[in-house]
């Protein structure tokens, strides 16, 4: 699409939901985007072409100079990021007893885990000690699959956070929650504020402070919006900083790994390089140091979707596999490894999909993860992430339906991704890879012998005068692997039928964040009360015609936790409204239909009675 035609789009699609009364009064994060409204109808280009415009409004600037929504460029994010990346120099001058702590819910954890390792790796690199630490509630099974009920406290974050400091005199706080909604989160701010003289709170998010969720929390004495405003109040003196540029709604409603995972990995990376560069090499950390790093990211953006075509074949052959019920498997090396183990991860909360479906393995396994609780894969198939779990149990059985992309840089050793190759060549000849070389070291030229189809090749340029100049490009290979990787899968799940219009339909309803998604999803396609849509969401939960008492004036948690063991609520409910029907025979059409979209699209268009 050509570049003023998307741009001249993403403007109208702003402006439309930037007004007041645009699905209002659902905060920017929740939101519908009108960018996406018809992708579930999309082919593999089209999908593409939607993603890359919703993507980019992550680094779209301010439509006119008093805009409400501030962005990644506007002039008071510069100054906050300009602001926090001096923090972080302080702390990485003084290091004894100082802490930088990154923590976050489900994507936002798991970027934390990343750069937490990632910033660490640097301070080895110069010989110092690390001063990064990573939280995510739920502990780091919360890496590999949904722990999401953990979100809902705000004391269990705060006693977390606690126990990681013990001991430490200064501490850089960095909470993560891109809809301002975590209790988990905002415990820990909550924790930082009562303790300022150790701690310095930031808080990263995606909307507005005014739509910082504002509803009780069981057992807790404030709310997180309460805890933004305490935040802002003491931003005039910089005890606290509240980083909240709009980035729009997202391309799937709600699905914030997508987005809202991409901007805060801008920004976390750009306030943490330049306290890294001003300690190094002695750089400014100033505007424009900081508009030029968001715009280094803006070109991954560019380069990236500058592969659409190559891109699409991929979404096509992982959209086929699914529909086939194959699998989609990522075979990767280093971070982008665990980028692709994430991504699969992700699948199964926000599409309600089943964790064979999409998922990922590494070389090394754990032993490169290199999380806080060791290896994990006692536990269960789910955390068996190595390689050489691929090849035990995943290759045996491998066939033509399932979609194998391998990942990799110029920097692995060429010979053991060719050899995997080789293996699974033997077993499917659907193999895709997405790999990143620079300049100055190219792949060897028989890798396009290799793989069945176009390789996903980027390459990338080196910036002059960067002393961390390799560092940087692993950076931008891991956002581009990242955007890359979440079209897929994204792309796949719609091509099978998992979303309807642009909302994921099929989403587990596991906390109270997604219990409330799901009403508003409800009330917005049948036009019910908000009453109406909790009581057919859970019948269908509980599988139930008639709900007791004790079910409907119980607290959400005991719903949420029941969600676990629950496939195809939302929809079920859904059918329950539209037709009237009992549960049973809502599941029995659910059946009849087994592309959860055209069950969907039948009941609202009264096809199915």
């Amino acid at each position: 699409m050509p570049g003023h035609q998307g741009e001249t789009r993403r403007t109208r699609a702003a402006q439309e939901w930037e007004s007041p009364g645009y699905e209002s009064p659902l905060p920017v994060t929740e939101k519908s985007n009108p960018l996406s409204r018809d992708i579930d109808r999309a082919g593999p280009q089209q999908i593409v072409h939607v993603l890359q415009e919703c993507d980019a409004e992550v680094f779209q600037g301010d439509l006119q100079t008093d805009a409400e929504y501030k962005r990644l460029y506007s002039e008071s994010v510069a100054q906050i990021l300009v602001n926090v990346a001096k923090r972080v120099k302080n702390i990485l001058m003084e290091p004894d007893d100082s802490l930088i702590v990154l923590s976050g819910c489900g994507t936002s954890g798991r970027i934390a885990f990343l750069l937490s390792n990632t910033f660490n790796k640097i301070l080895a690199r110069h010989q110092q000690k690390p001063v990064y630490s990573y939280i995510i509630a739920g502990g780091d099974k919360a890496l590999l699959t949904s722990q999401e009920a953990p979100e809902d406290s705000p004391s269990l974050g705060a006693q977390v956070l606690e126990e990681t400091c013990a001991g430490k005199k200064h501490v850089l706080f960095i909470g993560i929650s891109c809809g301002l909604s975590a209790p988990f989160v905002a415990g820990q701010l909550d924790f930082c504020l009562n303790n300022l003289d150790t701690f310095t709170p930031v808080l990263i998010g995606f909307n507005p402070a005014h739509m910082a969720r504002d509803e009780p929390i069981q057992g807790w004495p404030h709310t997180v919006r309460q805890v933004t405003e305490r935040m802002l109040d003491l931003q005039r003196g910089q005890r606290a900083f509240v980083l909240n540029p709009v980035v729009g709604p997202e391309a799937i409603s709600g699905s914030s790994r997508m987005k809202g995972g991409t901007a805060t990995k801008v920004l976390l990376e750009s306030l943490l390089l330049l306290g890294h560069r001003a300690v190094q090499s002695h750089s400014e950390i100033n505007h424009q140091a900081v508009l030029d790093c968001i715009r280094d990211y803006e070109t991954v953006h560019e380069i990236t979707y500058s592969k659409t075509e190559e891109l699409a074949d991929v979404i096509g052959k992982a959209g086929i596999s699914l529909q086939n019920q194959g699998h989609v498997y990522y075979l990767g090396w280093k971070t982008l490894g665990i980028i692709g183990i994430i991504d699969a991860s992700e699948c199964i909360p926000t599409f309600g999909a089943g964790f064979e479906d999409i998922r990922g393995f590494m070389s090394g396994g754990f032993s490169e993860m290199n999380n806080k609780e060791g290896d994990l894969s006692s536990l269960g198939p789910q955390f068996c992430i190595d390689q050489k779990d691929f090849l035990s149990t995943i290759l045996p059985t491998l066939g033509e339906n399932d979609t194998v992309i391998f990942i990799f840089t110029v920097d692995e050793d060429f010979a053991d991704v060719e050899k995997l190759a080789g293996q699974v060549k033997s077993k499917t000849s659907n193999l895709q890879a997405i790999c990143h070389e620079h300049e100055e070291c190219r792949f060897p030229v028989n890798i396009n012998n290799i793989f069945a189809s176009k390789i996903l090749k980027m390459t990338w340029t080196s910036s002059a005068g960067d002393a961390e100049d390799g560092f940087f490009m692993r950076l931008q290979w891991e956002l581009s692997t990242k955007l890359i990787l979440n079209a897929i899968s994204t792309g796949a799940h719609i091509l099978k039928g998992k979303v309807y219009k642009n909302y994921m339909i099929d989403l587990k309803v596991t906390n109270s964040k997604l219990y409330r998604r799901a009403i508003g999803m409800l009330q917005r396609f049948t036009g019910c009360s908000w009453m109406q849509g909790e009581r057919a969401l859970l019948r269908a939960l509980y599988r139930a015609e008639e709900l007791t008492e004790e079910t409907t004036t119980a607290d959400v948690s005991r719903h949420t936790q029941a969600a676990n063991a629950s496939d195809k609520v939302v929809p079920t409910a859904l059918v329950i409204l539209q037709t009237g029907c009992s549960v049973s025979e809502a599941q029995a059409h659910l059946r009849e239909c087994s592309v959860v979209r055209d069950a969907v699209e039948a009941c609202l268009t009264s096809v199915c009675h």
